[in-house]
C-alpha cells in the first residue's frame, strides 16, 4: 500500500475529483502542501473552489491527463477499470489508490482519528461529533459525506483530532485506520455488493478488529448479538441504546411542538440530566448517545457537549425543512431505506401538520427489488404517497423492476398513492392537491429534492 506522509507532500491526481467526498479529500492535501490535480465530466462550485486553492483540473476524463508528473492516482468505486486516466495510470505503473485508501492513509497522520460507522445515521452523527468538536474549540479535521452548514463537507484543522464518516459498501471502511470506532446500527443494504445480512455483520465485526489496544469501539447495544461483534476485542468497549442496560441510555423521551426531542440522560444505571437535541425523532436520541459517549472518553466537559447537541439543527437533506409554499410546509430527506423512511416518517408524526405527504424516489433497482414489501410498509407511515420513477445511480435495470411495482404494494396496504414519471406532473399535482397545513416529504438519495425547490421556487 503506498504511504501518505503529511511530511513529504508528492503530486496526486482524482479521477472524478468533483464529488463530496473527492474533492474534500482533494482540499485537504492542498492545504498540507501537495501538489494536486484532477478530472471530471464538468465543471462545478466544488472543482471551482479546488481551482483557487490551486488544482490543475481538466475537463473531460483523458488519458492525456496523466503525465509523468503524477506520484499518485486516485479513483472512486465509480470510476470504470477502462477508465482512460485509469488504464493510462497503470500503463505509466503510477501507483492507484482507491477513495477509501486514501482516507485510511489520511487518518494515519492523526493521533486521534474516528471513524462512523452503520447502516443509517453517519452523515447525522458525524456532523453531531463536528460541532461538538468545533463548541470545544478542539480545531478538528472533519470529513463529513453531507454538507454541514458551519463548514461545508471538509474542514482542515490543526489539532490531533480527524473524524471522518466510514461506509460500509464495497467494505471501504476496512482500508480505514481509526483509534475510536462508532457503529451506530446494522442492516441488509447494499445486496448488490454484499450476499446477505451475515455478509454485511462479517464486515462490520473485521471494521471493529482494526482498532489498536489502546482504542475504543462505542456500539449500538440493540444491534442483534451484539457480542459476535464486540467478543475478544483489545481495544476498550462502550455500549448505547434505548436498552436500559446499555452504558448510555435515556428515558423521559419527549417532543416540542417541531418534534425536537429531548430526554433524560442515564450513564451505567444513572440518570445525570436532561439532553434537549436540536433534531427530531428517537433515532437522533441514539445518535447522540453515541457522541455523549465519545465525548466523555474524549474528556470533554459535558455543558459543552450538551449545548453543542441542542444547537445542532442537522445537516442538508436531513429532515431539512426546504420553506413554505401556501401553507405547505415542504421538507427534504435524504432516506432511502425502508428503516430510514419508517424512522423519518415516524419523526413527522410529531411535527405539526394536517395531512402528510410523501414523495419517494426509490434509489437503485436492486434495493427497490430486494426490499419491495418492506418499502410499501414503511411509506404507509405517511397519509398520501406519489413515487417517481426509480433513480437508476450506478446500475442498469436488468431485473424489470419499477415504481409500478411499489405502487402495487403500497396499494395492497390501503395508503392513497400516486405513481407519476415526469417531475412536472407531480409537482402540478401537488400544488392542486396539497392545502395549507400539509406537510410534504421530498425523500430518496437521487434528486428528488428539486421537486420540492421547484415548488418554493428556489
Amino acid at each position: 500500500m503506498y504511504q501518505i506522509n503529511f511530511n513529504t507532500p508528492i503530486h496526486v491526481h482524482f479521477i472524478g475529483i468533483g464529488g463530496i467526498s473527492m474533492s474534500g479529500l482533494a482540499q485537504l492535501l492542498i492545504e498540507k502542501g501537495f501538489a494536486v490535480s484532477g478530472s471530471d465530466a464538468k465543471k462545478s462550485p466544488l472543482t471551482q473552489h479546488l481551482v483557487s486553492m490551486g488544482a490543475k483540473i481538466s475537463y473531460p476524463q483523458m488519458a492525456s491527463n496523466i503525465d509523468d508528473s503524477i506520484d499518485l492516482v486516485v479513483y472512486t468505486a465509480a470510476i470504470a477499470q477502462d477508465n482512460p486516466e485509469l488504464t493510462a495510470a497503470a500503463g505509466k505503473k503510477i501507483p492507484l489508490m482507491t477513495r477509501a485508501s486514501l482516507l485510511g492513509q489520511i487518518m494515519k497522520n492523526y493521533k486521534m482519528p474516528i471513524a462512523v460507522s452503520g447502516t443509517h445515521g453517519k452523515t447525522t452523527t458525524t456532523s453531531m461529533i463536528s460541532e461538538v468538536l468545533l463548541a470545544a474549540d478542539a480545531d478538528p479535521t472533519l470529513s463529513i459525506g453531507g454538507i454541514l452548514k458551519s463548514i461545508g463537507n471538509i474542514r482542515i484543522g490543526k489539532s490531533d483530532y480527524f473524524v471522518a464518516e466510514a461506509c460500509e459498501y464495497t467494505n471501504s471502511f476496512l482500508s480505514f485506520f481509526p483509534r475510536f470506532s462508532i457503529i451506530l446500527n446494522i442492516e441488509e443494504d447494499h445486496l448488490d455488493f454484499f450476499k446477505d445480512i451475515d455478509d454485511i455483520r462479517q464486515s462490520f465485526r473485521r471494521f471493529a478488529e482494526i482498532l489498536p489496544e489502546d482504542g475504543f469501539l462505542i456500539i449500538n447495544k440493540g444491534i442483534d448479538c451484539v457480542e459476535q461483534l464486540t467478543g475478544g476485542l483489545p481495544c476498550g468497549i462502550v455500549t448505547f441504546g434505548a436498552d436500559p442496560s446499555a452504558d448510555y441510555s435515556f428515558t423521559d423521551a419527549a417532543y416540542d411542538e417541531f418534534g425536537r426531542a429531548s430526554y433524560t440522560l442515564v450513564k451505567k444505571g444513572q440518570k445525570c440530566g436532561t439532553v434537549r437535541l436540536g433534531v427530531v425523532g428517537e433515532h437522533n436520541i441514539l445518535n447522540s448517545l453515541s457522541v455523549i459517549a465519545l465525548m466523555d472518553i474524549l474528556g470533554f466537559d459535558a455543558d459543552t457537549v450538551y449545548n453543542a447537541l441542542s444547537a445542532f439543527s442537522g445537516t442538508d437533506r436531513r429532515f431539512e425543512l426546504k420553506g413554505e409554499v401556501a401553507g405547505i410546509k415542504v421538507l427534504d430527506d435524504y432516506a432511502h431505506h425502508p428503516t430510514e423512511i419508517a424512522t423519518t416518517l415516524k419523526a413527522a408524526v410529531n411535527y405539526p401538520h394536517k395531512t402528510l405527504w410523501c414523495v419517494f424516489q426509490p434509489h437503485t433497482y436492486t434495493r427497490t427489488k430486494a426490499f419491495l414489501k418492506d418499502f410499501a410498509r414503511s411509506l404507509s407511515l405517511a397519509d398520501k404517497v406519489v413515487l417517481t420513477d426509480i433513480y437508476a445511480a450506478r446500475e442498469k435495470n436488468t431485473i424489470g423492476i419499477s415504481s409500478a411495482d411499489l405502487l402495487h404494494e403500497l396499494e395492497k396496504t390501503g395508503t392513497e398513492c400516486y405513481y407519476m414519471q415526469s417531475f412536472d406532473e407531480i409537482e402540478n399535482f401537488l400544488l392542486k392537491n396539497c392545502i395549507d397545513g400539509d406537510l410534504l416529504i421530498t425523500m430518496g438519495a437521487g434528486d428528488v429534492v428539486k421537486i420540492g425547490e421547484n415548488l418554493l421556487g428556489i
